[in-house]
């Protein structure tokens, strides 16, 4: 077991596989067979869409509510630690975590066959469902395109990933904080709008 979960590589593969185990159990004991049809490809991309979610808004929030905060008590002597080894890493999953979570948002819709009246915001159709995660499709690419063209470029300068001046170092440093601080606000009914369309409409 410590093979396991001293290694985060074993632990998500050992979390697949159970999640694999508990699948094959599940369908068998209730129906009988192992079966994957339209419908359950569909659960499947909405379980690997909250995944992905998980993974971008959790290191969102960790910047928000834990390290941006926690920077200006931290010694002069240990912030390089969070500036060159930390914040890269977080900094990685964060973007990769946004990018798939748009791509298989968008594959869910396009499976489901709403795509175009979500992106209409149910003005194509005046179904409520559609208006509500079109809301929060649009919220999502508009955080997706702040992380990857704002954020990123922003703190590749800020950490010195690419070479700036101090006075544009300290610009983007504060140019990533407003963009991230930005995606924290939009967060909110971004999961209020994508929450809704699965539970009340």
């Amino acid at each position: 077991m410590a093979a396991i979960l001293t290694s985060i590589r074993n632990t998500v593969i050992a979390g697949i596989v159970l999640t694999v185990i508990m699948v094959v159990v599940l369908m068998v004991w209730y129906s009988g067979s192992v079966t994957f049809d339209h419908a359950w490809g569909t659960f499947i991309m909405r379980w690997l869409h909250v995944i992905c979610g998980i993974m971008w808004i959790g290191i969102l929030w960790y910047f928000n509510f834990v390290q941006i905060p926690t920077m200006p008590s931290i010694p002069d002597e240990l912030k390089p630690a969070i500036g060159k080894h930390i914040a890269p890493a977080a900094l990685f999953w964060f973007r990769w975590g946004a990018m798939g979570t748009i791509v298989t948002g968008l594959l869910l819709a396009w499976m489901n066959g709403y795509i175009v009246d979500a992106i209409a915001i149910g003005l194509t159709d005046g179904v409520d469902k559609h208006t509500a995660i079109g809301i929060g499709m649009w919220l999502g690419a508009i955080m997706w395109f702040n992380v990857w063209f704002i954020i990123w470029p922003a703190q590749q300068k800020a950490l010195g990933i690419v070479d700036a001046e101090p006075d544009v170092k300290a610009a983007a440093a504060r140019t990533a904080m407003l963009f991230s601080r930005t995606n924290t606000l939009l967060s909110f009914p971004m999961l209020y709008a994508m929450i809704s369309a699965q539970n009340i409409y």
